[in-house]
């Protein structure tokens, strides 16, 4: 077996995971970064999920780095893409005019800028790289982790690293039942809780629904893929809650649980920089091509693009038939999952019923160019809930709710280490629940939620932080996630540079108040800015 040692092992390269790398590297210490996936970036790219961001992103509420990465997004295209005029001068380039951000883009643009900003320090060797990689044993010494073996996605083959410091940047919290750190999963009890939207029992098993998401134009000809096995189960398929077959135009409103009819406009003639992608106005999901759309021809120059791409990531590819964490058969609902998007798909294609009173549109056409995945759909499935830490601190409703907090805001935490905002937003779940859905204020992140209650060298990076069941709805979106592991990768960085653990600069003043410095310098923001007037 192959023996690799750094000074920082970060395990997962989705968004929490890059930052994290990126912060240590830039740093100055050696990095060991690993990801199961044929490309970086996570929620981003594997997963083809476009960002969502608060409506303030464009002005503030981001760290330095974060908005490097969307600026750098926005230049690619400029340099690369042959956009219209109007578009290349468009200061809030939306590529492909989606509803639900502001920046809704191809999946390849967003790796491209990714493998950009990490090619300094790959090409200087402080930087490694291991892909197609998953963590599958960890070595500890009571409250200390030595070292994580990884195996080839592939194959056998096994690399055991070792590190003073190691982040868990996986989407569902791989190294917590490996390293012994306690975690939970799932519902918490309002009584441990106190949280108004929680059950009175907890409830381990009830997560939220996964989606493997695909892309799709629409051209001339029948692209109309094989009938899916489970084609005719999903056909039939009622959700109690859901108001209709799950594969249809109706679904609840994810805010007020009435059941809507969505329309389907393939190719509408709609301008590009008339879309307003603010949530607070229009969640942007009446539409649903428009909805998560990343690429509007009408960007390009006449004739470079024959049509729209858009992704579907639609109430209707939400699998919540069973969780995949810490159940015998992940597998087999990662799989079904999978044959749900694709009778989605086919269901589009063959039966879905058109406004002219026809059915099925034949020229709907799976673009897995769009999203590396080897089958046509996304690489890995959009997880919206991980295992999460026993923390030090963890974030619970009455923390950041509107409803709860009012005019005073979320809490300020002493100890934060950045900023967020989104609204609490739960997709259906494996226990049954329907939407919840809790307005939200702009909140901050507490170093607290970074320091497992006993671990002392293990950080996460990503959404298995302390926060709940609940908390999770609003703490798991993009830039968030890029925030907690930048200051997950500058936290390893400041403990090695002054022998002390994350513990302690989180619970001696002195260090906390330098901690909160450095990461100041680096462009994260701690407090959400107070506008008054003058």
């Amino acid at each position: 077996m192959k023996h690799l040692r750094a000074e920082v092992l970060v395990v997962g390269g989705g968004l929490g995971g890059v930052a994290a790398a990126l912060a240590a590297a830039r740093a100055g210490r050696t990095v060991i970064l690993t990801e199961e996936y044929d490309w970086l970036g996570g929620q981003l790219t594997s997963q083809a999920v476009p960002p969502d961001e608060h409506t303030w992103i464009e002005q503030f509420g981001a760290t330095a780095s974060y908005r490097a990465l969307r600026n750098g997004i926005r230049d690619y295209y400029r340099r690369y893409y042959p956009l219209t005029e109007r578009s290349r001068a468009w200061v809030e380039l939306n590529p492909g005019a989606g509803w639900v951000s502001r920046l809704c883009h191809e999946p390849r643009v967003s790796l491209a800028v990714i493998e950009a900003m990490l090619a300094p320090y790959r090409g200087s060797g402080r930087l490694t790289v291991l892909q197609p990689y998953r963590p599958v044993a960890a070595d500890t010494d009571g409250d200390r982790v030595l070292g994580v073996t990884v195996r080839h996605r592939d194959g056998d083959e096994e690399i055991a690293i070792t590190a003073p410091y190691i982040l868990d940047a996986t989407e569902t919290g791989e190294l917590l039942p490996l390293t012994g750190t306690e975690y939970v999963t799932g519902f918490e009890s309002r009584k441990e809780t106190g949280e108004p939207s929680a059950p009175e029992e907890a409830q381990p098993l009830n997560m939220q629904a996964i989606s493997v998401c695909f892309a799709i134009d629409h051209v001339d000809g029948d692209h109309t893929i094989d009938k899916p096995a489970s084609y005719d189960f999903w056909r039939e398929y009622k959700p109690g809650f859901w108001g209709d077959r799950l594969l249809s135009w109706r679904s609840p409103n994810p805010r007020t649980l009435e059941i809507v009819e969505r329309s389907f406009t393939p190719n509408p003639d709609d301008d590009p920089l008339s879309v307003n992608a603010d949530q607070r106005v229009n969640p942007g999901d009446g539409n649903l091509w428009t909805f998560r759309r990343i690429a509007a021809r009408r960007n390009f120059v006449e004739g470079a693009y024959p049509s729209d791409i858009t992704l579907v990531n639609w109430p209707m590819i939400d699998y919540f038939e069973g969780p995949i964490i810490d159940v015998p058969d992940a597998q087999v609902h990662l799989k079904r999952a999978r044959e749900l998007s694709f009778s989605v798909l086919y269901w589009l294609q063959t039966e879905a019923p058109r406004p002219d009173g026809g059915t099925g549109y034949p020229g709907l056409r799976l673009r897995g160019d769009i999203t590396g995945g080897r089958d046509g759909l996304a690489q890995a499935p959009y997880i919206r809930e991980s295992r999460r830490i026993r923390a030090e601190y963890t974030v619970v409703e009455q923390d950041v709710s509107l409803a709860v907090r009012g005019s005073h805001g979320a809490v300020k935490y002493p100890d934060s280490v950045g900023i967020g905002m989104y609204r609490i937003d739960l997709h259906p779940s494996t226990g049954g629940d329907n939407y919840i859905d809790v307005a939200c204020c702009p909140f901050e992140i507490p170093l607290g939620a970074l320091i497992p209650r006993r671990v002392e060298n293990l950080i996460p990076a990503a959404k298995n932080i302390g926060t709940t069941h609940i908390t999770n709805g609003c703490y798991r979106l993009h830039p968030v996630e890029w925030n907690i592991g930048e200051v997950a990768g500058l936290l390893a960085d400041f403990c090695l540079a002054r022998g002390e653990s994350p513990r302690a600069v989180r619970n001696t003043p002195r260090l906390l108040a330098d901690f909160q410095d450095r990461i100041t310098a680096a462009g994260v923001p701690l407090r959400w800015p107070e506008i008054a007037g003058y």
